[in-house]
């Protein structure tokens, strides 16, 4: 996968605050380290929740993650259209459009 290039408003917040990016940063890996789940179902379960609340940029970077991991496409598209029942289909599509956004370049 080619270099990530991180969204500018993410870089300036980390160059702004970076003691508290630090801590989130620290926390999510903490919180991955703690329990039985390996990374790409951490992110899966991640990119799950961003799709919940309809995060674009954090469906964006789980996706990526996710990929990193070991995800395959279909596995990430299985994850979205699971969430249909729960969210609804204009969420599911909405998350499955910034999911492209991110496959098309990997």
């Amino acid at each position: 996968m080619a270099a990530k290039k991180l969204p500018k408003m993410y870089t300036d917040i980390r160059k702004r605050y970076k003691k508290l990016s630090d801590a989130v940063e620290n926390l999510g890996k903490t919180a991955r380290k703690m329990g039985p789940l390996n990374a790409k179902s951490s992110h899966l379960i991640q990119l799950a929740a961003a799709a919940a609340i309809r995060s674009e940029g954090s469906v964006h970077s789980h996706v990526r993650r996710a990929l990193e991991a070991g995800a395959k496409k279909e596995e990430i598209y299985h994850t979205l259209i699971l969430l249909t029942s729960t969210i609804g289909f204009p969420a599911v599509s909405a998350a499955i459009s910034w999911a492209d956004d991110v496959m098309q370049k990997a």
